[in-house]
């Protein structure tokens, strides 16, 4: 669910398609700077209903989805 949500929001960010958003992926090869990920993070939080306060850094697709798991899923 959560990399679904993640990747659905990535790909809109990054004007690409879902499914060629891959965990491995970094966010720099996604094109997405440090603004686009302040919005793209907003956006989960609606689309998941859940706050995300990042206190670590995450480089990749995967290590977000990992994250979120880990520090904001109930």
């Amino acid at each position: 669910m959560v990399l679904e949500a993640v990747a659905k929001v990535v790909a809109e960010r990054a004007d690409c398609a879902v499914e060629d958003v891959k965990p491995e992926l970094t966010f720099k090869e996604l094109s997405i700077d440090s603004l686009d990920t302040v919005e793209l993070l907003m956006n989960l939080e609606d689309m998941l209903g859940i706050e995300i306060e990042l206190t670590q850094k995450v480089e990749t697709v995967g290590e977000l989805v990992a994250f979120i798991e880990a520090n904001c899923m109930g």
